[in-house]
């Protein structure tokens, strides 16, 4: 049983994101930034996991390294036993369109476009066919709860429900992993505790959350939690209220 939740926690599977000592540096001007200096951490299959830091820790641009969605300045990083660093444009898409649902504060909702239209994007990207992604992304709608809004524009829906567009848009391609950057940042509290109910459910059905946040009641959700601190971690170790509160006083 989870320390935290008094819930199942599920069984990690094999190790599927290996980063050793990732550094990532931006030169704005004269000056260099070191956004992460030497960031080493495994991910498993299954896991529930929370990337925690004050402002200016990495942890956005960690969520970018481990979405595939920038590249280290250096350092090594294998997604399922494979040197990312050695992979060309078509199979880091690949990776961020089969593999990894992506889950923003800001929802990312094409406005003029409805929910369904919205969903069905990842699958226009894959090449899926009319008729197959309509289905699927209709399928997707319903599982997150809005089978009666796929014809509903992102202005005709409440906050909780574009996000639940958003991940419904996530999961249209069954993703192993979903990853959620600040999920609830937009949300009042009723509607982002129904957001992270969803959460718990996907990681229950077998998916990898990680979640993005600086708010400790998020973050309380998670299995394991990992704190950055200047570009290091701070912490790695499985999550207690306690302790995330402590680390983020």
């Amino acid at each position: 049983m989870s320390m935290l939740n008094d819930v199942t926690t599920r069984p990690a599977g094999p190790i599927v994101i290996d980063i050793e000592n990732i550094t990532k540096h931006y030169v704005m001007g004269e000056e260099t930034v070191h956004a992460l200096c030497g960031v080493t951490l495994q991910i498993r299959r299954n896991e529930y996991l929370a990337i925690m830091g004050p402002s200016g820790s990495g942890k956005s641009t960690l969520m970018n390294m481990l979405g595939c969605l920038d590249t280290p300045s250096s350092g090594r990083y294998q997604f399922n036993g494979k040197n990312v660093s050695e992979m060309d444009d078509d199979e880091l898409a690949a990776i961020r369109n089969r593999e990894i649902g992506f889950v923003f504060q800001t929802f990312n909702l094409l406005p003029r476009s409805t929910s369904l239209r919205n969903v069905e994007l990842p699958l226009i990207y894959g090449g899926i066919d009319p008729e197959t992604r309509e289905e699927r992304a209709a399928q997707a709608l319903r599982d997150v709860g809005l089978g009666d809004r796929l014809l509903h524009k992102p202005n005709e829906l409440s906050g909780g429900q574009r996000q639940r567009v958003a991940i419904a848009r996530a999961l249209v391609n069954n993703p192993s992993i979903v990853l959620a950057d600040e999920p609830t940042g937009n949300l009042d509290s009723k509607t982002g505790q129904e957001i992270m109910t969803l959460l718990e459910n996907l990681y229950q059905q077998g998916h990898t959350i990680i979640l993005v946040t600086h708010e400790p009641d998020i973050a309380h959700h998670a299995r394991r939690t990992v704190f950055l601190r200047d570009g290091l971690v701070e912490s790695d170790e499985m999550s207690s209220a306690s302790r995330i509160k402590e680390l983020a006083s």
